[in-house]
């Protein structure tokens, strides 16, 4: 009886891996119309309490944290709502860690806004959540400039169609005889029709001169019905169009001007940069665009979504893996299961995959490669593939200011042949032959 009553009274003791690691630690599970927020048992008569998402409301829970002597907060990443929570509470000096809501997965049936912000807070104490990466401020700003133009070329993008549907509609085949009708021949073309003009061959004389189409050919497209309600649809998917142009143009200049505010942009004297080539290559240190596939919109969409600091990732595998470009590793029993790539929605990663895609044509050592994976894997898992290269590449010279240089696709086939080469003869060697090579053929594969 003593003994029990010994065990009894003994308090357990956890293992060093489940100690409390953030003991000053706080849940929150953000809505669109309040947030419930948990705090460590016992700093508070009531540890969990409910804000509405106003912005007075916002700062009386950062207070109130700060009193029960919350140090760090987790949270997990809903819609847009978690934005002015996570701004707030990192102005008043608290740590704020954004989480994957598929990493926070509450028990089966046990699912309540209460119940979330408790689980949060008891995950974050015991140290078993990883924060999502966001870069610094001026980062931040950029990457909201950069994706505001991405949205404005969507929407100017949706009135190009809208104009070769008014087309269409007036049996006009300009889209037929001219690849892109937003270009100098086309955009021409039909601001004349919306001004009045009428006479084919008067249309078909401005095209530009790098036109591929001839002039009658194009004359020959534009005999068509023109009828008052089309004119008027394409006469107002025109002005959208502009509208849209112009503001895709204060874009631009705001990003320029946000570039220029970096540190380490200023340039010699302190003059501004003129142009975003300019401007990216002196706050990276490093030519993007010298990479084969990479142009300057997509640099600027890379820099404006990882940043400039490459110190965040271990290496450049991890920076594959947080861009979800690497193979996935789900294995079971000793049997991989799966390799197919992290379901992952990242700008960056879908910028590396259209400059891997532009690849195709390249005579370059990248482009050879995309073409050797694109036998051999197919059409996705070579731009995969290549995106993952292409990330690495990055990676490097980010963080070490180094510099491309493209060795060209001989070199890349000649390396590909002797790994061949190589490997034949180990083969060879295994079984007992020797492979010799016949000097009849050409020294290629």
């Amino acid at each position: 009886m003593r003994v029990r009553k010994t065990l009894r009274s003994r308090k357990p003791k956890l293992p060093k891996h489940l100690e409390h690691i953030n003991p000053h630690a706080a849940g929150i599970d953000v809505g669109s119309r309040s947030h419930f927020v948990a705090v460590p048992p016992g700093s508070c008569e009531h540890p969990v309490r409910e804000f509405t998402g106003f912005t007075d409301d916002l700062h009386r829970m950062a207070d109130w944290l700060l009193e029960c002597g919350v140090t760090t907060v987790a949270m997990e990443s809903t819609g847009v709502y978690w934005i002015p929570v996570f701004e707030i509470l990192e102005s008043r000096g608290l740590e704020v860690r954004l989480v994957n809501a598929r990493h926070v997965k509450n028990v089966p049936g046990r699912k309540s806004d209460v119940l979330d912000c408790q689980w949060l807070q008891q995950l974050h104490s015991y140290g078993l959540l990883e924060g999502a990466f966001r870069p610094s401020e001026e980062v931040c700003t950029l990457r909201g400039y950069v994706r505001q133009r991405g949205n404005l070329v969507r929407y100017a993008a949706a009135h190009i169609q809208h104009m070769q549907k008014a087309l269409s509609q007036m049996n006009l085949h300009l889209s037929t005889v001219i690849k892109d009708i937003s270009g100098v021949s086309g955009m021409r073309i039909i601001r004349a029709i919306v001004g009045g003009e009428r006479d084919p061959v008067s249309l078909a004389r401005l095209r530009d001169g790098r036109c591929k189409s001839s002039e009658s050919t194009i004359a020959r497209s534009l005999h068509g019905n023109w009828r008052c309600e089309h004119l008027f649809s394409l006469k107002q998917a025109l002005e959208l169009y502009e509208v849209y142009q112009a503001q895709i143009a204060a874009c631009d200049r705001e990003i320029l001007e946000q570039l220029a505010r970096f540190e380490g942009s200023s340039g010699s004297g302190g003059a501004p940069p003129v142009d975003l080539n300019e401007a990216l290559l002196r706050i990276s240190g490093a030519d993007l665009t010298a990479i084969d596939g990479i142009d300057t919109l997509n640099a600027l969409k890379i820099i404006a979504e990882v940043g400039t600091d490459m110190s965040r990732w271990k290496s450049a595998k991890h920076f594959a893996s947080w861009l979800g470009l690497c193979p996935g590793t789900k294995i079971s029993g000793g049997k991989r299961l799966s390799t197919k790539t992290k379901r992952i929605v990242n700008r960056a990663a879908v910028a590396l995959r259209i400059s891997a895609v532009s690849l195709k044509r390249s005579k370059s050592a990248l482009g050879a490669y995309l073409r050797r994976q694109w036998a051999r894997l197919g059409g996705a898992k070579a731009v995969t593939a290549t995106a993952h290269k292409l990330a690495r590449l990055v990676y490097s010279m980010l963080k070490h200011g180094s510099a491309y240089v493209d060795l060209g696709q001989s070199y890349y086939e000649e390396r590909y042949r002797d790994r061949v080469v190589k490997n034949l003869k180990r083969k060879a060697n295994t079984l007992g032959y020797q492979l010799v090579r016949n000097a009849d053929q050409p020294a290629s594969i």
